[in-house]
């Protein structure tokens, strides 16, 4: 009786590896077939581009194919997700949600929350509009990911960035715009509690 070599699993894959699907191929065609219509890239560019698409393997491979291009608009028929605090507050995450392209967040008198570190996100964008109003708003984004603040107004309370600029390819950008308000706008990537709670549940 032979003695059966326990079988080894993968370790972590980093965002960039992660397989790409048809649907994500068929997402970056769209958008070079998009910037050829809009002048951006030239025809003999675009086949090039197209037959890259069409056989690459990992989200980092496609990244690499629309990285000098701008994010693709939203839909038509796509509405934003709104999240309006109230009296009580409003949160979305930790848990698994799929992002929208487009997110508005109201602080009002309650705080609104907004936890990205196990949402499902198939962008290469999404914009989020901030309005910290009387309570703020805090926007927590993977350690991979990276933000934009430029388009942010401060107001009175202020826009805290905590976020490091090192992304990696094949992960989101998260446009942030809106105005700080009373309370400010806080985004930032997990903090030693939050982080030591995903430890504990990696899945």
């Amino acid at each position: 009786m032979t003695d059966q070599l326990p079988e080894s699993s993968p370790g972590p894959v980093p965002p960039g590896g992660l397989r790409a699907s048809h649907d994500d191929r068929e997402a970056v065609v769209e958008r070079l077939r998009d910037a050829a219509a809009e002048g951006r890239i030239d025809l003999d560019e675009l086949d090039s581009r197209l037959e890259r698409a069409l056989t690459s393997k990992t989200h980092g491979e496609l990244a690499v194919l629309t990285a000098d291009l701008p994010g693709p608009r939203p839909r038509q028929d796509e509405q934003p997700l709104v999240l309006k605090a109230g009296l009580s507050g409003v949160s979305r995450g930790p848990g698994r949600w799929e992002v929208p392209g487009h997110l508005i967040a109201r602080g009002g008198l309650g705080g609104v929350k907004i936890d990205f570190t196990r949402a499902e996100c198939r962008r290469t964008e999404v914009v989020v509009e901030a309005y910290g109003e009387m309570a703020g708003v805090t926007i927590v984004i993977p350690e991979a990911w990276a933000a934009d603040t430029g388009g942010m107004d401060p107001g009175i309370g202020g826009l805290t960035d905590r976020t490091t600029p090192d992304r990696l390819p094949g992960t989101p950008l998260i446009r942030l715009t809106g105005a700080g308000g009373m309370a400010g706008v806080v985004i930032r990537h997990p903090n030693r509690w939050e982080r030591r709670k995903l430890d504990g549940n990696p899945a």
